[in-house]
């Protein structure tokens, strides 16, 4: 998330990212949710084709299976917004229909949260804002396998 990195959008990449979360938060989504959304794109300037997956192996030891998956597949989820102007099938997320609850839930970040989060005008809360919440959701592995892993390790 680079500060401004616009990569052809309204807002850079840090901004997009604040105003995902601050629009999570300000939804009433628990505190797991919102981080997943400050960090949803942390990984567009390392892997711009795979970014939902660098995202969602940064969270998956520390946030639960359906925010991971949510995570995971947002870029596929957020294609129904662009794709077709790039010659894409702006449905290609509907390859996930056979998982209705994880579906519904990543295309309601997806237009709720991620697709909102343009706007140069939008509430951004800082940086400095969201900071306990990630102290928090990181503190400690919450998935068991990874748990184990991390008492072994700490």
């Amino acid at each position: 998330m680079l500060k401004g990195d616009f990569g052809g959008f309204p807002v850079d990449r840090l901004t997009h990212s604040l105003q995902t979360a601050t629009l999570a938060h300000r939804d009433s989504q628990d505190e797991e949710y919102v981080v997943c959304a400050l960090l949803h794109d942390i990984g567009d300037t390392l892997g711009s084709y795979n970014h939902a997956d660098v995202a969602a192996v940064l969270l998956e030891p520390f946030v639960s299976a359906e925010n991971h998956w949510m995570v995971k597949h947002h870029g596929v989820f957020q294609g129904y917004y662009f794709f077709h102007h790039m010659g894409m099938d702006r449905n290609l997320r509907d390859n996930y229909r056979d998982v209705p609850e994880l579906f519904k839930r990543t295309a309601h970040f997806c237009e709720k949260y991620d697709a909102a989060a343009f706007d140069p005008d939008a509430e951004t809360l800082p940086l400095a804002f969201f900071e306990p919440m990630v102290r928090r959701v990181f503190a400690e592995p919450k998935r068991t396998l990874y748990k184990a892993a991390f008492e072994k390790i700490g």
